[in-house]
């Protein structure tokens, strides 16, 4: 897959959305329901490089993997980035795609807190 098939796929998924936020994060971030399952980066030295969340086991097991790394600052939180996402199988991305969505739209929101 390529990045225009990724970013197809990502806006198929029902309610996703999409947002792109300019300096300092320059990032292409999808949602559903509000909460975030994937992101590209858009400015260069990482240009398009891609990141989802995983399980805790799944991370340890992708971060193995030649081209994936923990994603910057989401790491404590089991996410990875995908360097090149022509190099990781078709199949396999868009599996790994549909969990991360599946875990957002599935996982219970936290409690507002009210400020006294």
């Amino acid at each position: 897959m390529d990045v225009s098939a990724v970013k197809e796929h990502c806006s198929l998924f029902p309610g996703a959305s999409s947002k792109l936020y300019g300096p300092p994060s320059n990032v292409l971030v999808y949602y559903s329901g509000g909460r975030k399952f994937a992101y590209f980066k858009t400015s260069e030295p990482e240009q398009w490089r891609f990141s989802i969340r995983t399980t805790p086991e799944r991370f340890l097991e992708l971060t193995d993997v030649p081209g994936i790394k923990p994603a910057r600052y989401m790491a404590r939180f089991h996410w990875v980035t995908i360097v090149d996402v022509g190099s990781v199988p078709a199949d396999y991305l868009q599996e790994l795609i549909e969990w991360s969505y599946r875990r957002a739209v599935t996982r219970p929101r936290k409690p507002v807190r009210r400020r006294a």
